[in-house]
C-alpha cells in the first residue's frame, strides 16, 4: 500500500492526477525541469522536486532523477502520465526494481504492444480483425514495393515503432513508394530509433474509434465504450467525441469484445485503449472495424469517456494499483448522454498550423469544472502569465462538453469555445469553431481526411468587423477602462469646451496600417468618426452598438500590442513606435528565418549551393515535431548562418540566397 505518488509528468496530466490524489487522500509530489519550476503542477502538488534543464532528455526523460526523487520523498508509487516515460518498459522495470509501484500496465505488456508489427501478429493469434498488409521482419525496399502492389494501392507506410502520426506516409501511386519509403524510415529511426516499416491498406473512408479497456491484477476486463477521434490533422487528433456517432449497438458490443480480447492476450493491467480503423463508407459494421495499435496508457481523451460514464479513470488506476478489483463489471457501465473534447493549442492556422510560443498575458475560460466531471469542464496545464516554451507540446487546454444529446454537447462545447479568451500567442480558437459549424461533422458525417478534405475553408478567415478597429483604438488609447482618479477632471478625458473631441489612434493588423478617429459622445461614451459604429463603458466592460444591436465584446492592451475578442476570434494590433527606425526592406526573399523557435535538426545546405523552388534546406525540431523549410526561390546559398544542434529563435536568420549569375 502507498500514501504517496510521484506523477513523473508536467502540464495538465499531472495536475489531473494530483487532483484526483488529493480528493482520495493521498500526498502528491511533482517533478520539473528549469522551465517548469513555476508551473501549475508544481504548485498543486504537496512536494515538488527538480530534474534537470527544460530539454525532456536531461529532465522528464531522465530515469534515474526521477527515481532519486520518489527516493527523497518517500513516494511509494509512480504515475506516469502519457508521453515521456509512460510507455516505456525500461523504465517500468526500473520503477519496480526500486520497490515503487508502477501505476500502469506490465513491462511485458508494454512490449507486446510496442512494436506495431509484433502487436498486429499477436492480435491476429487472438482473434482481433487486422488490417490486412505487412507486418513482416524483411525491410527491404523493392521486397516492400512489391508487397504494397500486393495489398493494392493506396497503402499507409508506418513505422513500427511510430506514434502521433511520425513515420506515416500515405502512398496513392507505386511510382511515389521509393520516395515515401525513404521519408517513412528517416522519420521513424530520427524519432524512435529504429527506422523499420510496416505496410497496409489505407481504408478509404476511414474512421478512428477506439475503446477504453480497464483491467486488474485479478484477471478482470471491461471495456468503457468508444470514443470516437476521426477529426485529426496530419493525424493528430483535434476533437474526439463519445460515443462515436452512428454506432450501432451490436457494432459497440463487438469492438468492445474484441478490445478486452485484445487486453486478456497480453496480460494486461490498468487502463489502456484499443485503436480501431473502420470503414465508414457504408456505415459502422461488425466486418467492417480492424486493430490498429494499443496505447498502453491512459489517453490525453480521456475526459470525454468520465462524462459519459460518470467515473473517475485516474481513480480506477490509482485503485488498481493497489491490488484492488474494478469498482464495477460490465453489466453495470452504462453510457450517459454524449461528451465532445476540443484541444486548444498554441498554434498557428496561416502558417500551416506552426507550433507557437508567447507568454499567455491573458487566459480566460468560462465558468466550468477543473478535472472534474460536469456540464462543461476544462483541463488546463496553464494560467494566465505562463508562457509557452519551445520545450514542450504547444497544448494550452482541453475544454470538454456534456449534453443530453450529441447536439446539446456541440452547443455547449460551441459556445464556450466563443467565450475563451488567449492573449499574447496565437491559437487555434477559430480553426476549431469552424470545425464544429462543419456541416458534414454536425452531421456526424466524419472520417479521417475530412480536416485534410476542407482545410482551406476551415482556415479560411471572414472579413474582421468594422467595429473591432474601434475597440482596439480605445484600449491603445486607454480608453476602455476608468479613468484612475475619481475626481471631476478624471471623468472627462477627451472633453474640450469648444465642441467635441476627437482621438486619432494609430494601428497596424496583418502589415496593414489604421488610422481610426474616436469621438467622445459623453463620459464612456465614443463613436468612429463618420460611422454608426459606438462603443460605450459599463461596469461589465464594453459594449457595441452597431445599426441598433447591442452586444458585448472585450479588448485589452499588453505592451505595445492590443487583442480584441469577439465571438470566438482574436484580433491581434500593433501599436507603432513613431520614433523607431523601419527597416523596411529586410532582406526578402533572399533570407530563410526561422518561422519558430527551435533546434536546427539538419542543415541541407551549403555555402555555394545551387538550390531549385521548394529543395528543402534546413529541419527544425519544435515541441516534438520536424519542420521543413524550403528555398524560397531558384538561387546560390550565399551564406549559412546557423549550425546543426544550433537552438535558435523566431525570425533568426538561418542562411541567404544570391541570384545564380552573381
Amino acid at each position: 500500500m502507498f500514501d504517496k505518488i510521484l506523477i513523473a509528468n508536467r502540464g495538465e496530466i499531472a495536475a489531473r492526477v494530483i487532483t484526483t490524489a488529493r480528493a482520495m487522500g493521498l500526498r502528491t509530489v511533482a517533478v520539473h525541469s528549469d522551465a517548469d519550476a513555476d508551473a501549475v503542477h508544481v504548485r498543486l502538488a504537496d512536494e515538488a522536486v527538480r530534474i534537470g534543464p527544460a530539454p525532456v532528455g536531461e529532465s522528464y526523460l531522465r530515469t534515474e532523477a526521477i527515481l532519486e526523487a520518489a527516493r527523497v520523498t518517500g513516494a511509494g508509487a509512480i504515475h506516469p502520465g502519457y508521453g515521456f516515460l509512460s510507455e516505456n518498459p525500461e523504465f517500468v522495470e526500473a520503477v519496480e526494481a526500486a520497490g515503487l509501484v508502477f501505476m500502469g500496465p506490465p513491462a511485458s505488456a508494454i512490449r507486446a504492444m510496442g512494436l506495431k508489427d509484433a502487436a498486429k501478429k499477436r492480435m491476429e493469434e487472438a482473434g482481433v480483425p487486422v488490417v490486412p498488409g505487412y507486418h513482416g521482419e524483411g525491410q527491404d525496399a523493392a521486397m516492400l514495393a512489391e508487397e504494397a502492389g500486393r495489398i493494392g494501392y493506396p497503402v499507409l507506410i508506418k513505422a513500427r515503432a511510430g506514434g502521433g502520426g511520425k513515420g506515416m506516409r500515405l502512398v496513392e501511386r507505386a511510382e511515389d513508394f521509393a520516395d515515401a519509403l525513404e521519408g517513412a524510415q528517416a522519420e521513424g529511426r530520427a524519432s524512435f530509433g529504429d527506422a523499420a516499416v510496416l505496410v497496409e491498406k489505407f481504408i478509404t473512408s476511414p474512421r478512428h474509434v477506439e475503446i477504453q479497456v480497464f483491467a486488474d491484477a485479478h484477471g478482470n476486463v471491461v471495456h468503457l465504450f468508444e470514443r470516437d477521434c476521426s477529426l485529426q490533422r496530419r493525424h493528430q487528433k483535434v476533437i474526439e467525441e463519445a460515443p462515436a456517432p452512428g454506432m450501432p449497438e451490436h457494432v459497440r458490443a463487438a469492438m468492445g469484445a474484441a478490445a478486452v480480447e485484445a487486453a486478456r492476450a497480453i496480460g494486461y493491467v490498468g487502463a489502456g485503449t484499443i485503436e480501431f480503423i473502420a470503414d465508414g463508407s457504408k456505415g459502422l459494421r461488425e466486418d467492417g472495424f480492424w486493430f490498429m495499435e494499443m496505447n498502453t496508457r491512459l489517453q490525453v481523451e480521456h475526459p470525454v469517456t468520465e462524462a459519459i460514464t460518470g467515473l473517475d479513470l485516474v481513480e480506477w488506476q490509482i485503485r488498481v494499483a493497489r491490488g484492488e478489483t474494478l469498482p464495477l463489471s460490465q453489466d453495470e457501465l452504462t453510457i450517459n448522454g454524449h461528451a465532445v473534447e476540443a484541444r486548444l493549442y498554441a498554434e498557428d492556422a496561416d502558417r500551416g498550423f506552426l507550433p507557437a510560443t508567447g507568454r499567455l498575458e491573458r487566459l480566460r475560460f468560462p465558468e466550468a469544472a477543473r478535472f472534474a466531471r460536469g456540464a462543461l469542464r476544462v483541463d488546463a496545464g496553464v494560467v494566465e502569465g505562463d508562457a509557452i516554451t519551445p520545450h514542450y507540446d504547444p497544448m494550452i487546454a482541453k475544454v470538454i462538453a456534456h449534453g443530453a444529446t450529441r447536439e446539446e454537447a456541440l452547443s455547449r462545447l460551441h459556445a464556450a469555445l466563443e467565450a475563451t479568451q488567449v492573449g499574447g500567442t496565437v491559437t487555434n480558437l477559430a480553426f476549431l469553431a469552424a470545425l464544429l459549424r462543419h456541416e458534414g461533422f454536425v452531421a456526424g458525417d466524419l472520417d479521417t481526411g475530412l480536416i485534410g478534405r476542407d482545410l482551406d475553408a476551415l482556415t479560411a478567415k471572414p472579413p474582421m468587423p468594422d467595429h473591432v478597429p474601434v475597440l482596439a483604438a480605445l484600449a491603445a488609447a486607454g480608453l476602455d477602462h476608468p479613468p484612475a482618479g475619481d475626481g471631476p477632471w478624471d471623468a472627462l478625458r477627451g472633453f474640450r469646451n469648444w465642441g467635441a473631441s476627437e482621438v486619432h489612434v494609430v494601428l497596424e493588423h496583418e502589415g496593414e496600417a489604421l488610422d481610426v478617429a474616436l469621438r467622445r459622445d459623453g463620459p464612456g461614451h465614443w463613436h468612429r468618426a463618420g460611422t454608426g459604429i459606438g462603443v460605450s463603458r459599463d461596469t461589465g466592460g464594453l459594449v457595441v452598438t452597431v445599426a441598433g444591436r447591442r452586444f458585448r465584446a472585450e479588448a485589452a492592451r499588453h505592451g505595445n500590442r492590443v487583442t480584441v475578442w469577439d465571438a470566438g476570434r482574436a484580433f491581434g494590433f500593433a501599436i507603432p513606435d513613431p520614433l523607431a527606425a523601419a527597416d523596411a526592406a529586410g532582406a526578402g526573399g533572399d533570407a530563410i528565418a526561422a518561422p519558430m523557435p527551435g533546434l536546427v535538426k539538419r542543415m541541407r545546405a551549403e555555402a555555394g549551393q545551387k538550390v531549385e523552388k521548394g529543395q528543402p534546406l534546413a529541419i527544425l525540431e519544435a515541441m516534438k515535431m520536424e519542420h521543413t523549410l524550403t528555398a524560397p526561390r531558384d538561387g546560390v546559398v550565399a551564406e549559412v548562418l546557423a549550425q546543426e544542434g544550433a537552438q535558435i529563435s523566431d525570425g533568426d536568420l538561418l542562411l541567404t540566397l544570391e541570384p545564380e549569375d552573381e
